[in-house]
């Protein structure tokens, strides 16, 4: 017994097939901004570091007692 496919059930299915599409966009669009935060986020902390060791040579060294 062979089953045609109804119109509607081919409108049901490219709806699904759209929704589909739109979150795997979605999904990939937050995906590559997750990297470029992570980059940043990389860079910002090598910055924060090289300005702590430059701070930490700085300092004056104070004998002590």
């Amino acid at each position: 017994m062979i089953l045609g496919v109804t119109a509607a059930e081919k409108y049901v299915a490219a709806a699904y097939g759209i929704v589909f599409l739109v979150v795997l966009v979605y999904v990939l669009i937050i995906a590559l901004k997750l990297g470029r935060l992570e980059r940043e986020l990389d860079e910002l902390t090598g910055r924060v570091r090289e300005r702590h060791e430059a701070e930490r040579e700085q300092r004056e060294k104070v004998p002590v007692g």
